[in-house]
């Protein structure tokens, strides 16, 4: 080889070497995210964006994240756990309530008058799901786990403003447990999820609805309904338990260091951040309901304890339920309240 060949060789070489990574650790990655609400939504938009803009810059690009609201991917809600666990797609945020009692250990977080708000109960969620339902939860990849901020009643008409209003009324539910507790409160519960809602309010199928301020507004759910009702205490009527989960197969798929960016932006300061966006989102949804001029009812410690009394019937039936499936129910219990107690303080 000449002189001259062996020089263009060498610097071939330097040039390959400095031109960047190996092709391995260069790996582009995209990841399609899947989801129910629409993208105004406070969780879309104020957590689901800026966190998949996070990963993005963290990644210095080499991961993409596509945003896939309201279904668009196809399918229905109670569809997305098994999306991402099949594959079909990389990451969801879905409700494990969704799919009635698959996931019997998450439903101790959604019990009546258990829950604080959105950001302490997430926290507690997190704690929760690192002692109770990583076998649970085996089939797909955790992000986060968390709950929304505190669930209300939204209903037609004079609402419900004491126990014996409840009687009669067909009220939309999310999932197993939510729809005992209007059960046994004595009201019809109507199972569906929530895109579902406006529609059936608006047509007469349901009298009403459960569920957190945030979402009544993306959904004007104040425009469909007169009354809302809420309660005394630092303890809510209900709260439902989210995750944000990716493919395992995906996930494990990645170089080392992408993985790491995706360890970073999950975790309990992850949790606990969706349970903030959750809270925050209730004011918007309140205010848009006392403009409209609607009724905004908050029940007395006295009329409370008379709710609590009957709804502690669905925490025990549960109790008694996983004991015949093996599940120490009380032990799991007795957990979530001093997990939700040590981030939202003593019940009152």
């Amino acid at each position: 080889m000449t002189l001259v060949a062996r020089l263009i060789a060498v610097l071939g070489t330097v040039a390959l070497l400095a031109s960047g990574p190996l092709p391995a650790t260069a790996q582009q990655v995209t990841l399609r995210v899947h989801q129910f609400l629409p993208a105004r939504a406070p969780v879309p938009s104020n957590f689901i964006a800026p966190w998949a803009k996070k990963v993005e810059a963290d990644s210095k690009g080499r991961i993409k994240v596509e945003l896939y609201p309201s279904m668009q991917l196809g399918g229905t809600p109670p569809q997305l756990f098994d999306q991402v666990k099949d594959g079909v797609v990389d990451v969801v945020w879905t409700l494990p309530g969704y799919t009635p009692g698959r996931f019997p250990r998450s439903e101790a977080f959604e019990l009546p008058f258990i829950a604080g708000n959105g950001e302490q109960t997430s926290q507690a969620a997190w704690e929760y799901y690192q002692k109770h339902l990583k076998d649970e939860l085996k089939d797909v990849h955790i992000i986060a786990v968390h709950t929304h901020g505190p669930g209300l009643l939204h209903v037609k008409g004079n609402g419900v403003r004491k126990l014996e209003d409840m009687k009669g009324l067909k009220l939309r539910g999310p999932s197993r447990q939510v729809n005992k507790l209007l059960e046994t409160l004595g009201a019809t519960p109507v199972g569906m999820p929530v895109p579902a809602m406006p529609d059936a309010l608006s047509k007469g199928v349901i009298d009403g609805t459960v569920v957190p301020w945030e979402v009544t507004l993306p959904l004007r759910v104040a425009e469909l309904v007169n009354t809302h009702t809420s309660f005394s205490g630092n303890r809510s009527l209900y709260v439902s338990i989210f995750v944000f989960a990716m493919n395992k197969a995906k996930y494990a798929s990645l170089p080392p260091d992408l993985k790491q960016v995706i360890d970073a932006n999950s975790g309990p300061s992850t949790s606990q951040w969706v349970g903030r966006v959750m809270d925050q989102g209730d004011a918007p949804g309140l205010a848009a309901a006392k403009k409209r001029g609607n009724a905004i009812v908050v029940l007395d410690a006295r009329e409370t304890a008379r709710w609590k009394a009957v709804a502690q019937q669905v925490t025990d039936a549960w109790i008694a339920e996983m004991k015949a499936r093996g599940i120490d129910g009380q032990a799991l219990v007795d957990d979530a309240r001093k997990l939700i107690a040590k981030h939202a303080g003593p019940a009152d």
